[in-house]
This record gives structure tokens, sequence and C-alpha cells, in this order.
């Protein structure tokens, strides 16, 4: 017997359902038993969510032609699919899916770097490609050309850009920099979109529109198909790089922060995805809370201000990164030098490197091009079970925003108990405010207040006109609510779309809040 199964099915017919997958992809790559199961649980789900979330088996193909038959066998037995790359997305859910009781399609197997360019600077890769094997490809092959890394570098290079990950190098808009998909529909039907859809195109990954529609955007954050290949722009190697850290004293200097960054962004002389850190998250890599405080409730004022004496940081830290010609590198270093130098008090510090020098690890590395894992050392913070689950509204990018987002967000989590853990990441217009509830999963009180807290900081966010680029499962149904224009048209024609791509409703049910006709009465059931 199996302890989860797919809602509509009887325990014979989904056994039978096992069995004909395990014909296809060998019995091998069909996970069924609680043990095997336990890498498709969240690991950060705040209890009691985590049941809501349980996959009753995983199937692993190993090829597009096993896909094809998987969706057939799905379609036949109207079984649920949960497509995840490599299951990765922690605090978004990580390889759970939403409705409960689906398979979990995990297509780690498929993982080769298909080609990388190095003239035109550009790979494509299939869903098991991490950050680290697409680095290791490119060292290996002594390629002048650098990957730009999401925050864990262990994650999958297509996942990431199909969730709208970023790094945090001149390429860290990861979705604008990805050109040309590979997609199954739930038909089985192989569509290449842009200048792929020529069969012996010689430009699919240089072009992303091709000709009439394009679609490739259609495939990000959706459950309208499953993307088997994806092409990524990849960042020469530049002959200098410049790495910049500002430190500013005061709470309020957030707002100076944004606002000298700004120009220096739109005008392309910073050309990164530089962050804007706050004291406590520089705080939670290098030490933990313990060392600091051991009270309840958020950290004291006094205690941050302990924080950013002794760390020798500031309230806010810039991070940034400047690249090309050494010339060049030193005559926007200057403009930036400037810029901040205005802030009061603004400590700056910079340092050079030649082409092929290697910083020291941690967001340096990130922003030159390496991978590395040193995120996850924030799970310490709290001690105990670590976890966290992000809280992630784009900000326009003024201080004034950027202050106003920081202030309601830091008041709430101090209401439930949570230290304001976050920072900002600048896009050209945008920024991305990433807050981040880290609890301990083995206190019940920490993980149900982590849990509720999420909604909250939704509608926060939604009252004063801001909404979230991403969430974890239990709230993209809520997430989805907010962008509310004429009624939630967006949404409808979402599920329009859905249900002609997809009729038998099995890709994803409720991915992104967008459920397929036969399982929209599940809508809001977390």
């Amino acid at each position: 017997m199996t302890s989860v199964r797919p809602p509509n099915l009887s325990e014979t017919r989904f056994l039978r359902a096992l069995s004909e997958l395990a014909s296809v992809v060998g019995a091998s790559n069909v996970y069924s038993a609680p043990d095997r199961l336990l890498d498709y649980a969240d690991p950060f789900a705040p209890q009691p969510m985590a049941e809501h979330f349980a996959a009753s088996a995983a199937v692993l193909p190993g090829s597009t032609d096993d896909i094809r038959e998987v969706l057939k066998i799905a379609r036949a037995y109207r079984l649920p699919l949960w497509p995840v790359s490599t299951g990765r997305n922690f605090a978004y859910g990580g390889a759970a899916p939403r409705l409960r009781g689906s398979v979990v399609l995990d297509l780690k197997r498929m993982n080769r770097i298909v080609e990388v360019n190095e003239t035109l600077a550009y790979a494509l890769v299939e869903p098991g490609v991490t950050y680290f094997d697409l680095y290791a490809h490119l060292r290996r092959h002594r390629m002048k050309l650098w990957v730009d890394p999401a925050a864990a570098g262990w994650g999958s290079v297509l996942g990431n850009a199909l969730e709208r990950g970023f790094g945090y190098t001149a390429y860290g808009d990861h979705a604008a920099s990805q050109c040309g998909m590979e997609v199954m529909l739930a038909s089985g039907e192989l569509v290449r979109t842009g200048m792929g859809a020529i069969e012996i195109g010689r430009a699919w990954q240089l072009y992303k529109a091709g000709f009439g529609p394009s679609y490739d955007a259609m495939f990000m954050q959706s459950n309208f198909g499953i993307v088997t290949k994806l092409g990524l722009w990849l960042m020469p190697e530049p002959p200098a790089y410049l790495m910049a850290h500002v430190k500013l004293p005061r709470e309020h200097d957030l707002e100076a922060a944004v606002d000298t960054l700004r120009p220096l962004r739109l005008s392309e002389i910073i050309r990164n995805h530089a962050v804007i850190e706050g004291a406590i998250r520089h705080a939670a890599g290098v030490s933990a809370r313990a060392d600091w405080y051991e009270g309840a409730g958020p950290l004291p004022e006094s205690v941050v201000d302990e924080i950013v004496s002794r760390l020798g940081i500031g309230r806010w830290n810039v991070h940034l990164a400047l690249y090309g010609e050494p010339d060049i590198v030193d005559a926007r270093w200057r403009a930036a030098e400037r810029a901040f130098a205005r802030v009061p008090g603004a400590q700056i510090e910079a340092r050079r490197y030649a082409a092929g020098e290697v910083p020291n690890g941690g967001g340096e590395g990130n922003m030159a091009g390496i991978p590395a894992m040193s995120a996850f050392r924030m799970l310490d913070w709290r001690g105990g079970a670590g976890a966290h689950v992000d809280f992630s509204p784009i900000c326009p990018f003024t201080g004034g925003d950027a202050m106003r987002q920081y202030s309601v967000a830091k008041a709430r989590l101090a209401e439930y108990g949570f230290d304001y853990y976050g920072g900002f990441t600048a896009g050209e217009r945008y920024l991305h405010h990433i807050v981040a509830t880290i609890f301990d999963r083995d206190d019940p009180k920490q993980t149900e207040a982590a849990a509720d807290l999420q909604r909250v900081l939704m509608s926060d966010a939604r009252s004063e006109g801001y909404g979230v680029y991403r969430t974890h499962l239990a709230t993209m149904d809520f997430a989805a609510s907010q962008y509310d224009f004429n009624d939630g048209a967006l949404l409808r024609m979402s599920e329009t779309i859905k249900d002609a791509v997809d009729p038998d409703g099995i890709l994803a049910p409720g991915k992104s809040g967008i459920w397929p006709r036969a399982w929209r009465a599940k809508r809001g059931d977390v």
C-alpha cells in the first residue's frame, strides 16, 4: 500500500499506473515508498503545511521519449504530474507538488550540457544541469565565459531561469538572459520556440523572437508545458573587474543607498545586480543569533548596533561589481565612488582583479561567476532545525518605495517574533526585495508564526500597491488573487490557455495559482 495517492485514483489503479511508468523508465526510476519520497517533501515547509504538499510517487525520465510515454500514461489515468528540474527550489516549496498526491516528474537525470558556444557566448542545457555543472564545464574546457550563479550553486540553470531567478553579475536577470526553449506539451508534442522552429536553424540561442508570436515567457512560472532544453546567454570573461563594498551607518540610509544606486544602474555605470544587504543578513552569514542575543522576540536595536560595530559593517551594505577593460573599470569606479561619497558617513572599499583572478568565496565569488552554497549559512541563525520561507515583493527603484517596504516588513516580522533578515537586489528599474523568515522547524510556535506571517506580509504589500514575483506553494493561490485588475482577467486568461494546451489537466495543477478545469475546485485548498 502507498501512504499517499492521487486524489482521483483508487489504490489498484494507482499501482497499475506506477507499473506502467516503471515499464517506461525502469523500476529503479519510479519511487513510491515513503523513505524514497523524503527528497520530494518540502524541507522548509512550516508545519503543518508539509502534509498538504505530499507526493504520491516520483518518476525520473531519462529522455524526451521517456517524457512522452510518461505523459501518455498520465493522460490515460488522469494522473497529475509535478515537473521539477532538480527540485531544489528551497524556501518556495522544493520538489513538493502543489496538489497533494501528484506524481513528481523529476528531470534531474536529463543533465546534458548540449552545447556551449564560446564565440557567441551561450549554452544549451537540459533541466538537470546545475550551476556547479556548467561552471565546471567552462573551466574544464578553458572557456573564457562566466555563468551567472543563483544564490545556491546546486540549483538547476534551467529551473532557476523558468522561475525568473536572479544572480549577481551583469547577466543577473536569468529570464532576460534566456534564449530559445524546447518544450513538450501535455499532448506529447515537442515544440521549439523562436529560431529553433527552423529544423536546421542556426540562430536558436541568438534571437529570441523568431517569426510570429513569441512564446518563451509563456513557459516561465507556468504549467503549460515541460521545458526539456533551454538556451542561456553567458557573460564573456572580462579583462578586469572590481568589487566594491559601501557601508552606510544609519537605518534610514537605505533611502540614500537606493537613490544613489539607481542613476548609476540606469546609466550602466554599474551593470551588475548590485545588492543592498541589511546588517542581520550579513551577520547570519558569519555567526549565530545566540552569539548576540538569547532573548525572545526580534533583536533589540542596541544589539543590531553592537553587530554593526563588532563586525565592522554598515547598517546597510552595498555590494557591487564593475567589469571591462581596466581603464573603463577605473572610469566607472570614479563615478560610482563620487556618488556614494556624497552619503554622510559612507565607508567605501574596493578591490581590483585581473582576468583569471579569483576573489574569496561567498558574495564576491557570485559576482565573479563562481557558484557557491554560502547562502545556506543563514539556516544556523535561529538554531535547531533551521529553515526559511521567503517573502519576495518587487519594489520600484526609489528610496521611498524601498523604505516603505522595509519599514512595513520589519514591523510585521517583529510583531510575529522574527528579525528582519533581508535586502534588495538591483534590476534596471526595479528591486527584488527578499525577506527571509528564518525559523526552527522543531519549534511549533515558530513554525506556525512563520506560516501565518506570509499572507500578512503579502496583504500589507498589496495594500501599498506591491506584488510578489515568486512565492511558496502554500501562497500561490493567494498571490495570484492579488493580481486583480478587471476582476482577475489575467488569471482567467491563463486558465483559458491552460485548458486549451492541457485539457486533461495533468501538468502541475495549481502552479502559480493556475488550476486546470479538472482540478479547479482545489483552489485555496491548503
